[in-house]
Formats: C-alpha cells, structure tokens, sequence
C-alpha cells in the first residue's frame, strides 16, 4: 500500500502546479528545497529549524536551517497548507480530468485507513491529521495518502532510533544494501565529513565494510528495520480489514500509473521505492 500512495503524496514536491503556488507565496522555485521544506513542515505550525530536523530526522541540521530560517517570514503555514491543496488540486485535474471526480470509492477508504492512523508518538502524521479534510475526492484521496505516508515515516524514525541508527548512519547504511547511491543521499546535506565518520561508526559495528559495502549484519539489521516500519505502519490496514484494503488497492492503480506515467518523479530516489 506503500508503493500505490507514496508517489500520490510525492508528486508535490515536484508537480509545476506546486512551483507556481510556491512563487505566488515568495518561496524560491531555482530548487524544490524552499518549498519542500515548507509544504511538509506547514501542518506543524510555526516551528523552527530544530523540531523540524528532529521529526524529518535524515537531513542535516544545517540544510534544515537554511531552508527553515525564514520560511515563516516568507507564508505562514496556515496559507502553506491551502496553497498546497490548491497545487495538488490543480495538479490531479490536469492529469486525471473528469476521472478526478470519479474517486470517491477510493478516498473513502483512504480516509477510513488515515482516520485509523492512531497519531500518538508521531508527529508529522498527528499534524497532517489535525488538518480539515478536503471536499473533492481526488483531494481527500492525496490527504490521506500523505496522513498514512507520514504515519508510517514516523513508525520508521521509530525503528532507525531502536536500531541504534543516527540520521546520517540511517542514510549510509541504506545506501550500504544498494537502495540508492551515494550521489542521490548528498541530497540530504550531509558532508563528505560527516558521511565517512558515519561510515567508520559503522564498519567499527560490523554493519559495512571500509568501502560502505553492507555485511551480512547490515542488511540483516535493515531488513530487520524495514520489518519493524512494516509492523508499525500495520494498523490502519489492520482496521481497514484485507477486502477493502484489497478494493482499494484496486482502486488505486490507474491514478499510481497516471502519476508515475507523468514523468515527474525520480527514478531513483532516497526512498527506495522500487528496491527490494
């Protein structure tokens, strides 16, 4: 279920509806960091760069505290929040037209899958949560997509912390097993410092080789990881029941095809989607 909501969630950050609501607010659009930073840290509130780099936990402070330094200044997160809306809205109508009102099956059920998301220990889905809920359906189907995508990020910071994985360790080990390279992990502002003392930690626990390679007892440890994510991500589909998770799996597969077909997201990515 992962795999068919997140690139729903994910094309905001990417999608040019998104860059031209974010310029109309004054966010800069030469990268998609100003305004990454601000859509999803929005439903938070005004909150500063240090619970901000907490709950996204991966990137390094100091690139949260660029992008985060006066993102408040430039919209308050309240008008952040409508315009994100306004962006997906415009977005999903041009790529599904008249098939954007034909999706009230589907976002039922994600909304009873998001509403069974309990937000207790998990911040980023607690926010997206407290939100109102949209009217349209293609809006109620891409606000639950992003409650569930949160509420399990959020399960899974849970599991790198039992892991004894620190944000930058969590990136080198994940690269370390062949989910993305190098190169794409730069993304989260972390040194070559900061990568290589990351990488020792590591090897000095036997969980990568000198040259960032996984051992046996690293992949163990992510699969173990991505098991405990799984487990944790697990009650909203629990209480959905397997038919309707089934139906809306269904469901969901010509807008995740649509989308995907849009061209606008990155084949490789720091998720790992499309990984085993």
């Amino acid at each position: 279920m992962w795999h068919l909501l997140e690139p729903l969630h994910a094309v905001l950050y990417y999608a040019p509806e998104a860059f031209e609501e974010a310029a109309a607010l004054g966010y800069g659009t030469e990268e998609r960091w100003p305004s990454y930073f601000a859509w999803r840290a929005a439903p938070l509130g005004p909150v500063g760069a240090g619970p901000v780099a907490s709950a996204f936990y991966s990137f390094s402070p100091a690139m949260v505290e660029r992008y985060m330094a006066a993102a408040w200044e430039v919209a308050a997160p309240g008008d952040v929040v409508e315009a994100r809306l306004r962006a997906m809205d415009r977005f999903y109508r041009r790529l599904l037209g008249e098939q954007a009102d034909e999706l009230e099956q589907a976002a039922r059920l994600a909304r009873r899958a998001a509403e069974a998301a309990v937000p207790a220990g998990r911040p980023l889905a607690a926010a997206n949560a407290a939100l109102e809920w949209p009217k349209a359906p293609h809006l109620v189907l891409w606000q639950a997509a992003t409650v569930l995508r949160e509420h399990r990020g959020d399960g899974h910071v849970a599991a790198l912390l039992t892991a004894g994985l620190d944000p930058v360790e969590a990136l080198v080990s994940f690269a370390a097993v062949g989910a993305a390279s190098t190169r794409t992990f730069a993304s989260r502002g972390w040194s070559e410092d900061d990568w290589a003392a990351a990488r020792e930690r590591l090897a000095a626990r036997g969980l990568v080789t000198l040259d960032g390679t996984a051992t046996e007892a690293g992949r163990a440890l992510r699969a173990e990881v991505e098991r405990r994510t799984d487990e944790l991500a697990a009650a909203p589909w629990a209480a959905l029941g397997d038919q309707e998770t089934a139906r809306l799996s269904e469901l969901l597969g010509g807008v995740w095809v649509a989308v995907l077909g849009a061209g606008l997201l990155p084949r490789e990515n720091t998720l790992g989607v499309g990984k085993g």
